[in-house]
C-alpha cells in the first residue's frame, strides 16, 4: 500500500507542475495588455512602461516563468493588478470556503438522493417506481444549471417567497437553492449510474446464493451488493466533485455566492492576470490531489487494485 500511494503521490506532483507551467504560458499568450487595461490606451507609453517594470511585466517570458514557479512553490501566488498590495493568495483564501461549502453540500444532497433512489430503482426494476426514478434523472442530466438556477429562484425567492433572495447572507437559507442546483444533475446521473451497477450485481450468482440461504433482503442489498459497486461509485463521486468545485462559477454568479467561481470572473473581466493563474490552478490542484485521494480509497476497498498496479 504504501508503494502504491508513492508511486500515485509522484504522478499527482508531476501532473500539478505540468498543470501550474501550462496555465502560466496560456495566460501570457491570451491577446490584450493588462497594463493597458490598468491605464487606458490614452495613458501616456512612459506610465505604461513604469507600470510594466513594477509588476515585472517587461522582462522576458521565460524569466517571469521562472519567478512565478519559486513564488508558487514557496505559497507566493503574485499581487492582484488592480487591487495593489493585496496577495492572490488573499484572496483566494477569503473567497475559497465559500465555493467549499458550496460543494460540499451539493455533494451531500447528490449522493443521499442518488444512492437510495438508484437502489429503488435497481429493486423495482421495470415498475412505475422505477420509471418515475429514471424520468426524473433523465431530465435532471438535460437540464442545465444556468437554466435551474434562475427558474429556482423565480419559484422559491419571487413567487413563494419560501427562500431569501441571492446575496442576503442568511446562512444556511441562501445556501440551499444554489446547492440544489449543482447538486441536481449529478444526482440525477449517479441515480442512473447506481442502478445499473446495482441490477448488475444483483444478477450475480453469489447474491442468488445469498438469497437461497434465507439471508435477510436488506443485508444482502447494503452489504453483499451495495459493497461491490462501491468502488465505481466512488471514483465518480470524487471526480464529480472536483467537477463541482469548477462547475460552481456558472452556479455561483446566478445566485451572487462570493466564491472562486465569481472571483475568477471578475479577474478575467479586469484581465487581472495573477488572480486568473492563482483561481486555475487552485482548481486544477484540486482535481489532481481529490483524484489522489480516491485512488488512495478504492484501493483501500479493492485490495485487487494497489496489488495490480505493483
Amino acid at each position: 500500500m504504501r508503494s502504491y500511494i508513492l508511486k500515485k503521490t509522484f504522478v499527482s506532483l508531476i501532473t500539478v507542475f505540468g498543470a501550474v507551467s501550462l496555465v502560466f504560458f496560456i495566460i501570457h499568450l491570451i491577446p490584450g495588455d493588462p497594463v493597458e487595461s490598468m491605464l487606458g490606451e490614452q495613458a501616456l507609453s512612459t506610465d505604461k512602461e513604469k507600470i510594466r517594470e513594477v509588476l515585472g511585466l517587461n522582462k522576458p517570458l521565460i524569466s517571469q516563468y521562472f519567478s512565478f514557479i519559486g513564488g508558487a512553490i514557496k505559497g507566493d501566488l503574485g499581487e492582484s493588478l488592480y487591487r495593489r498590495g493585496t496577495k492572490v493568495s488573499t484572496l483566494i483564501a477569503e473567497r475559497f470556503p465559500n465555493t467549499f461549502v458550496l460543494a460540499i453540500s451539493a455533494m451531500f444532497i447528490a449522493v443521499s438522493v442518488s444512492v437510495f433512489a438508484g437502489i429503488i430503482a435497481a429493486i423495482k426494476r421495470g415498475t412505475i417506481v422505477d420509471t418515475i426514478v429514471m424520468s426524473i434523472s433523465g431530465f435532471g442530466i438535460s437540464i442545465p444549471t444556468f437554466f435551474l438556477g434562475p427558474l429556482l429562484l423565480l419559484i422559491f425567492c419571487r413567487y413563494l417567497k419560501w427562500l431569501p433572495p441571492p446575496a442576503s447572507s442568511e446562512g444556511i437559507l441562501s445556501l440551499i437553492l444554489p446547492s440544489l442546483t449543482l447538486g441536481f444533475a449529478l444526482s440525477a446521473f449517479l441515480s442512473r449510474l447506481i442502478r445499473s451497477q446495482m441490477l448488475e450485481v444483483l444478477s450475480e450468482d453469489y447474491i442468488r446464493t445469498a438469497y437461497a440461504k434465507g439471508l435477510p433482503k436488506r443485508l444482502i442489498i447494503f452489504k453483499h451488493a451495495l459493497s461491490n459497486i462501491l468502488v465505481v461509485v466512488i471514483t465518480i463521486v470524487g471526480m464529480q466533485f472536483g467537477s463541482l468545485l469548477t462547475g460552481a462559477i456558472i452556479t455561483e454568479r446566478v445566485f451572487a455566492w462570493q466564491g472562486i467561481g465569481t472571483l475568477m470572473i471578475e479577474a478575467i473581466t479586469k484581465r487581472d492576470y495573477p488572480v486568473v493563474q492563482g483561481c486555475i490552478i487552485l482548481i486544477s490542484t484540486l482535481y489532481v490531489i481529490i483524484n489522489l485521494i480516491t485512488d488512495i480509497f478504492y484501493a483501500i476497498i479493492d485490495p485487487r487494485i494497489r496489488y495490480a498496479k505493483n
